[in-house]
């Protein structure tokens, strides 16, 4: 009596997807990775390059798409086009581009080292003033309307700061305000250099027409710089 066939060599081979779900991030980074050094992909292309079906391919570029890393366009005419719809290729966009290394921090570090080492400190804190003076322009003109209340004030400010990429907040306290910067688009240069902090430090008093105490920076390794508000003097009553 024959038995069960042999079904460990059978000659058919299984072409088996490894599963590819959306928090799988290091298959992202690839797909970034090659559209960064590409320039502009197709689906396909991906595909051919990393070994993965158009599938498991697509999955990846529709998360992208849906959080702004890429943007699909259509391909360039490359001769006749042929039948059916234009191929599409995929390109980063510029927050895309921003998830990848860069060395800015590092080269605004060389050249201050340079700066210090010609000219000294001052000249550093020279530079880092005319680095904040366009801010302070920028923010005065959005503080206009804010009026003369120091809690209006400081939350104008606050909502100008986020505009320039702070992600800032005002609240009062009992003994006056607080300004707080969740990011600090300098905080690696400036924790060499906290001329940076200081310079930006005075802008904030003199945007806000107090003198005001840095508490912590985010340059220092706090999670958030936070600068104190003193409330302003009660006048005097009458004897």
């Amino acid at each position: 009596m024959a038995g069960p066939p042999d079904i460990r060599n059978n000659d058919v081979v299984k072409n088996v997807e490894p599963t590819v779900g959306p928090t799988d991030e290091r298959t992202r980074d690839r797909v970034g990775r090659l559209l960064l050094e590409e320039g502009a992909a197709t689906a396909a292309d991906l595909s051919e390059r990393l070994g993965l079906t158009p599938a498991a391919v697509r999955r990846h570029l529709d998360a992208m798409l849906a959080e702004g890393s890429v943007v699909s366009r259509e391909r360039p005419g490359r001769g006749p086009r042929g039948r059916g719809r234009p191929a599409k290729e995929f390109v980063l966009t510029d927050a895309g581009r921003e998830t990848f290394p860069h060395m800015y921090d590092d080269l605004a570090a060389e050249v201050l080292r340079f700066l210090a080492r010609l000219h000294g400190d001052d000249a550093v804190a020279t530079f880092a003033a005319e680095r904040v003076r366009v801010l302070e322009e920028r923010c005065r003109a959005a503080m206009a309307d804010a009026g003369d209340d120091p809690l209006a004030r400081a939350e104008a400010l606050a909502d100008a700061l986020s505009a320039e990429g702070y992600a800032a907040s005002a609240s009062a306290l009992a003994g006056g305000g607080q300004l707080c910067q969740h990011h600090c688009p300098v905080a690696q240069v400036a924790a060499e250099f906290p001329q940076l902090c200081e310079a930006e430090t005075a802008v904030i008093s003199r945007l806000l027409g107090s003198h005001v105490q840095r508490l912590a920076t985010i340059a220092h390794g706090d999670g958030v710089c936070t600068t104190h508000i003193p409330a302003p003097p009660r006048p005097k009553e009458a004897v």
